[in-house]
């Protein structure tokens, strides 16, 4: 542990990644660093930041003692709920904001499974408007409130945008404040994080012609699934059914395909796709491969899952403020992206190893033991995985098995809570995945179609 009054400042092994020289190369670098020694030191304000959002449950007073459990005799100070509160305060929210950006960033290696398509690394935009605050003045000022169907929702929400990589669900970079700005004006601001070696996966949200040309122009290539009313011209077809066509100047390959899914008690469901991508070589990326390929842009929403759920347990930050808030977020952020490298840097001892297969709630519970106990704050540096990787690697989930589960939306604002035609009622395994590509703009009676069956075992 570090010594006297810094002896609190530590994250548990999770402060290998987060180590005392670097909290303190972001408090000297926004100036945030105490001119003299306190009781309470920066360096412990930012670790009681972080370990904040790895207890949401907890109060101030309560994430202190779990900092403190095992550190009896030191004479070290128990500060009052209001010294807690200064002290965060004091920190800012430049110090945490600059942390997150040295952690975040691409964790796959090339021969990472999953991480790559091609010569290229797979990312994606997906923006989250779940994570829900106080309903105080000053937020409902900064954030407002979201339309429901009977008037409003009960608590504002913060408008998250991220960029991830979605072979290890890492962030690259993120994004948040009001709602009112729309998804595309919060993805704008992580396009300098692109560049010529990524694939960006995107939904139909990011189809606009002004934005495909901004992200094109960034060097990235992308896949992004366009909306039912974009039709744009054809200028030529390939021999796998898809055509050259042209989106905000940018020339794009366009594949239409029709995806049906066949369950176990013999369900049928299924819907239509249509896909513009600037992969324009239809040997080197057939139209199949990249229909199963935009399947990736899910692992994006499993990423908010776990900083949502697992890690934020599903409720309200506790800041009352927007200056609270936004350093809240960013601890968040940092804290998940932490976790993360523990989790990449665990399977990076298995060669071969997916990183879909392991637990980010193993992950989190290992991690909170680790801080109560102030385990692992000094780790080898020959120990890569640690007592969080152990844990993990140990309880590895299975391959991944093709099922389709049914919707269960407990929300009545939520604007997903009609079943979707045809979609089975209770979870079934998939048998067989039927993809049909289709030539935009023929007639139905020169049309072919390819179709590809791909059986899924049991």
């Amino acid at each position: 542990m570090a010594g006297g009054v810094f002896a609190p400042g530590h994250l548990g092994e999770l402060t290998r990644i987060v180590p005392f020289e670097l909290a303190d190369g972001v408090l000297e670098e926004t100036r945030t660093r105490e001119r003299r020694l306190r009781v309470l030191p920066s360096r412990v304000g930012l670790y009681f930041v972080l370990a904040m959002c790895l207890f949401p449950g907890t109060g101030y007073r309560g994430v202190w003692a779990k900092l403190t459990a095992a550190l009896d005799g030191l004479g070290l100070a128990v500060p009052s709920s209001r010294a807690l509160r200064d002290l965060r305060r004091r920190i800012g929210i430049a110090p945490v904001r600059a942390l997150f950006e040295v952690l975040a960033g691409p964790l796959g290696r090339p021969r990472t499974p999953g991480v790559m398509s091609g010569r290229y690394r797979t990312v994606a935009f997906d923006g989250c408007r779940s994570v829900k605050v106080p309903d105080t003045g000053r937020n409902r000022a900064w954030l407002g409130k979201m339309n429901a169907a009977l008037g409003v929702t009960g608590y504002p929400v913060i408008q998250l945008m991220t960029l991830c990589e979605t072979g290890t669900r890492a962030l690259l970079g993120a994004a948040f404040g009001s709602t009112a700005e729309g998804e595309i004006t919060w993805a704008r601001k992580l396009l300098h994080l692109l560049d010529e070696t990524m694939l960006v996966l995107m939904d139909r949200g990011f189809d606009g012609g002004e934005f495909l040309r901004e992200v094109a122009a960034t060097k990235a290539q992308f896949l992004v699934r366009l909306s039912s009313v974009r039709r744009p011209p054809v200028l030529g077809h390939l021999p796998d059914g898809s055509v050259r066509s042209v989106i905000g100047g940018v020339k794009v390959r366009i594949i239409e395909a029709s995806v049906t899914v066949t369950c176990h008690d013999g369900t049928r469901y299924g819907g239509t796709y249509r896909l513009a991508t600037t992969l324009a070589d239809h040997r080197a990326y057939p139209a199949e491969a990249l229909i199963a390929l935009y399947h990736e842009r899910w692992q994006h929403e499993i990423a908010y899952l776990a900083l949502r759920h697992t890690l934020l347990e599903g409720r309200v930050l506790r800041s009352g403020d927007p200056a609270g808030l936004q350093q809240e977020m960013w601890a968040l952020l940092a804290l998940y992206q932490t976790l993360r490298i523990a989790i990449t840097d665990a399977v990076a001892t298995v060669p071969g190893t997916d990183p879909d297969r392991a637990s980010y709630q193993i992950a989190v519970e290992t991690a909170r033991t680790l801080v109560t106990s102030a385990r692992g704050v000094a780790t080898g540096a020959s120990d890569l995985a640690g007592d969080i990787g152990r844990a993990v690697l140990a309880s590895l989930h299975g391959p991944r098995r093709p099922r389709v589960c049914a919707r269960r939306v407990k929300s009545p604002l939520s604007r997903w809570n009609k079943h979707p035609p045809g979609k089975p009622r209770t979870c079934q395994r998939i048998t067989s995945i039927t993809t049909a590509i289709r030539a935009e703009h023929q007639p139905a009676a020169t049309r072919g179609e390819q179709c590809v069956t791909t059986a899924c075992g049991p």
